[in-house]
């Protein structure tokens, strides 16, 4: 076991910290993109840039690619080849839109390969019959821009599966002549699933000075940022996207609430703060600005998609759906002959049995850092013991959060659950690094993905960390847990993540374009774009269940399967206006209590007597 262990811290310092990200890097989720903060501050700790990822092309463009070298092999082979205007046509609109380059008519009819007036007769027949959709590029309406047709997308991806499988059972054969991939039934049925790429809107969005939006500085937001150019060609406007650490974003979209006229057309939001953002009039109920049929509810995870209520009704469009889970080393579990974690206590026991601080191998990496960052642990870690932190009633599978804009509620933090999650989070300091009890949001991933830990608390965004480079030892070797439950409790696995909103206090004349700004990031098509460029995130269960994001990781699957067995819960962390100052609150005393200063049950009396007053305060406002 300390051979096995001592391979793994060697091989995550050597080759992990060897493998820096420059600073000029133009990665998916490397960089940060133009008027975007270069350093997120996220609870006093830097956010350190996940691994740069390399992408390949996606399967359209290779299919894309094979037809036009094909159709010149052909062009040389028989003198007598005549182009395919269709054809040529075809590919160029489809390779336009996935790389985002704008298609004019004059360009359309150059890419032909016919006279112009056979190229126009042809472009108009294409157009009658739905493949080629024209939007207009000025007020006027006298020039157009040419994009493919939802028809001619899907289409396209149907058409994409049917040659490679083709190809491969016609042309990839084994040493003995067999095809070197069988046919299984549901396989075509499986490929139509796939997600069509977004489609550009029919008429451009009409906003001056573009979409202003107001973000997070995670990874997931900075591929959205990366992919600016591509949304911009969706929409048909500019996007300006500004990217703050948790806390500042929170002063700013409050600061911003208090503006007479809003500066941004759609704001991130942290789940918890959905029930202080709708009492103080930050968020509008989307309702008022849109049709909440066409988000499509019932395909969010419910989960996340609940969570954006308040009061029965929502404040934003679920964004990011991240639970935090357990991520384990597979590799160094089954080296030492260990069964996967299924309670708190048997996260005690292998992390006691892996622990090897001689070496620098520690058991377990979590949120320690005092303050916010510890207050989230502490809140979790009391669900894992079956108990909200405030007293919300029971129901199947969970607690009712329906009520709590109208209930008043009581902190149940000096309870039994309150001293078990208490007495688990004392056990973990035994086994965890020297430096935990700083050790907040990015900084507990970094150790596991350099391979310094045997596990770790993690929201799924941070899985770029390890999965996209692999370089790291946790590459490929790492499962995907709900947090083992303590006694006579569930699994969990605390719903965390952004939804997108519109301020309450936008320019009504924005309102329309905003909302239609909103379907278009929050779609399936983008979500599945998002993850194609590095996302480990994903809130609808469309996109979970696409083939293409199945392959790219298998945290969807495990996150889908978490979602159907009832284990993706929100009321971990129940959404009321006092939850910041409850999450500052429990920080502030539990991190007295690990650092030896107050003994377990002096750090629960202490948090519950402030949580009391900060309710009492909040309630007389």
């Amino acid at each position: 076991m300390n051979i096995f262990r001592e391979a793994a811290m060697t091989k995550g310092k050597q080759q992990f910290e060897a493998r820096r990200v420059p600073a000029e890097s133009n990665s998916a989720i490397g960089r940060a993109g133009a008027g975007t903060m270069l350093s997120i501050n996220r609870g006093g700790d830097e956010a350190r840039r996940p691994p740069d990822p390399q992408f390949e092309k996606t399967e359209l463009l290779d299919v894309v690619a094979f037809l036009e070298d094909f159709e010149h092999e052909l062009s040389d082979a028989l003198s007598v080849f005549a182009p395919d205007p269709y054809v040529r046509m075809t590919l160029h609109l489809i390779r336009s839109h996935l790389e985002a380059k704008t298609v004019t008519p004059t360009s359309l009819i150059g890419a032909s390969g016919v006279p112009y007036a056979t190229a126009t007769r042809r472009i108009g027949e294409m157009i009658e019959n739905g493949l080629i959709d024209q939007r207009p590029r000025t007020r006027s309406g006298k020039t157009f821009s040419m994009h493919p047709s939802e028809k001619l997308l899907e289409s396209w991806m149907q058409l994409s599966g049917r040659l490679q499988r083709l190809a491969e059972t016609r042309l990839m054969r084994s040493a003995d002549g067999s095809a070197g991939q069988e046919y299984y039934f549901g396989g075509s049925y499986m490929a139509a699933q796939s997600i069509p790429p977004l489609q550009v809107l029919a008429e451009p969005l009409r906003l001056a000075g573009g979409v202003r939006v107001l973000v997070h500085g995670d990874p997931t937001f900075m591929v959205m940022d990366n992919l600016k150019r591509r949304f911009e060609q969706v929409v048909g406007t500019e996007i300006h996207q500004r990217a703050f650490s948790i806390d500042r974003l929170h002063q700013e979209a409050l600061k911003n609430a208090e503006r007479k006229t809003s500066r941004y057309d759609i704001i991130a939001v942290d789940l918890p703060w959905i029930g202080e953002f709708a009492e103080k009039n930050v968020l509008m109920p989307l309702d008022e600005a849109m049709d909440i049929a066409r988000l499509d509810p019932a395909d969010f995870h419910t989960a996340g998609w609940k969570a954006a209520h308040w009061g029965g009704r929502p404040y934003g469009v679920p964004a990011q759906t991240t639970p935090e889970l357990l991520f384990y080393r597979k590799d160094i579990f089954a080296e030492a002959g260990m069964e996967v974690p299924a309670t708190t206590a048997d996260v005690i026991k292998a992390a006691k049995s892996l622990h090897d601080p001689v070496r620098g191998f520690y058991g377990i990496a979590w949120n320690a850092a005092r303050g916010t960052a510890l207050g989230h642990t502490f809140l979790m870690t009391m669900a894992d013991f079956g108990q909200p932190v405030i007293d919300i009633p029971p129901e199947a599978g969970g607690f009712n959060t329906d009520g709590l804009k109208q209930d008043v509620y009581r902190p149940m933090i000096d309870s039994e659950a309150g001293m078990a999650a208490a007495e688990y989070l004392m056990e973990l300091l035994k086994y965890s690094p020297p430096y935990i009890l700083s050790m907040s949001w990015y900084e507990r991933i970094r150790p596991y993905a350099a391979g310094e830990v045997a596990m770790a608390y993690g929201y799924t965004l941070l899985a770029p960390y390890f999965e996209l480079d692999p370089a790291s030892p946790a590459h490929g070797q790492t499962g995907f847990l709900p947090h083992p439950a303590g006694p006579e409790a569930t699994p969990v696995a605390p719903v965390g993540g952004y939804v997108m909103g519109i301020p309450r206090n936008i320019a009504p004349e924005r309102i329309e374009a905003a909302a239609e700004a909103l379907i278009v990031f929050t779609s399936a098509g983008a979500q599945k774009l998002y993850v194609e460029n590095g996302s480990r995130t994903n809130p609808r269960y469309s996109v979970g269940a696409d083939p293409e994001v199945r392959r790219a990781s298998p945290i969807f699957e495990a996150v889908d399967q978490m979602s159907w067995r009832d284990e993706l819960q929100f009321w971990p962390r129940p959404p009321i206006p006092e939850i910041g100052k409850i999450f500052q609150i429990c920080g502030e005393e539990l991190h007295d209590m690990l650092r030896g200063i107050i003994p377990p049950k002096t750090a629960l009396q202490n948090a519950q007597k402030r949580a009391e007053q900060a309710l009492r305060e909040q309630h007389k406002t």
